[in-house]
């Protein structure tokens, strides 16, 4: 006599979570062209018409991925242009560690797949709408986009030097009031050039 197993529970909200990892974690090693949406079904453990499902296909699962992190909203906090240089600095330093881990995965993912021509147009939308926009807003007058683009540049140049490369001096874990100024001082020189 076959032993009948008892029916899986559905989960949506954690099977949903499941592919996000999966998929945050191939696109963190491979580029959008260099993943398919069978592996990343694969190492969810489900069916690939699951992804389709839920996220309409492989570029609104990248789409998720890209914009899957606990302060969506957080270049729109500063509230006067005097503001920005210093909630920057304290971005950088107040993050924790694994904060500023994720922020930089999402900046890997970024660079893998910036070539794509339906990545990097995801890339370009989501940096302009959540990171370039508020600030160009905040900024205002004559040449806020590129001076919200000077600020992401050396915001990134930081990023990359703290998390990735771990240079001396910029990865302490103990935040520094004379590091945090001085990287106060750089964003208003980007700002103010």
């Amino acid at each position: 006599m076959a032993t009948l197993l008892p029916a899986r529970k559905r989960d949506a909200s954690a099977t949903r979570a499941t592919i996000l990892t999966a998929a945050h974690d191939r696109f963190l090693k491979d580029s959008y062209e260099s993943v398919g949406l069978r592996d990343i079904a694969g190492d969810a453990g489900v069916d690939v018409a699951l992804i389709s499902r839920y996220f309409g296909g492989k570029e609104g699962l990248f789409r998720q991925v890209l914009t899957h992190e606990k302060r969506p909203d957080t270049f729109r906090e500063p509230q006067h242009i005097d503001d920005l240089p210093r909630f920057l600095a304290n971005l950088i330093e107040a993050d924790e560690d694994e904060d500023r881990t994720k922020r930089m995965e999402m900046f890997v993912i970024m660079l893998r797949s910036a070539s794509s021509p339906q990545a990097g147009a995801v890339i370009r939308e989501l940096v302009h709408r959540d990171v370039v926009d508020p600030m160009a807003k905040l900024i205002a007058g004559p040449d806020a986009e590129m001076r919200a683009n000077m600020l992401l540049a050396v915001l990134m140049g930081i990023g990359v030097l703290r998390t990735i490369m771990q240079v001396d001096g910029m990865c302490e874990a103990e935040p520094c009031q004379f590091r945090t100024e001085r990287f106060r001082c750089l964003f208003e020189a980007a700002l103010n050039c």
